[in-house]
């Protein structure tokens, strides 16, 4: 099942029901997603507790083949999002496998 952030707006929404509006409720799903976003564009890690670690790597340059012509293409370095699940997220998986 996927979950969409129009899902994720509505359930929190019907959460905080009579205190806030669906509509404010996305305005700060988007800005929570935007600042995620302007922090790993600068570099930065970005770390929630109980639920893991952001943060972008850099992959090396490297050469690559394209398999229907056979040539050659060069991959320049490029920087990559990375998430590492933090040890409580990663124990409540293990319990909801049980």
């Amino acid at each position: 099942m996927t979950i969409t952030k129009a899902d994720l707006v509505e359930t929190i929404a019907r959460q905080m029901a009579p205190n806030i509006t669906k509509r404010d409720v996305g305005r700060i799903v988007q800005l929570f997603i935007d600042e995620l976003c302007r922090a790993l564009q600068e570099g930065n890690r970005v770390e929630i507790r109980g639920f893991g670690v952001l943060a972008t790597k850099l992959r090396k340059p490297k050469v690559a083949r394209n398999p229907r012509t056979k040539a050659t293409v060069n991959i320049p370095p490029r920087r990559v999002p990375v998430f590492k699940a933090s040890r409580l997220l990663k124990a409540s998986l293990m319990r909801s496998q049980t």
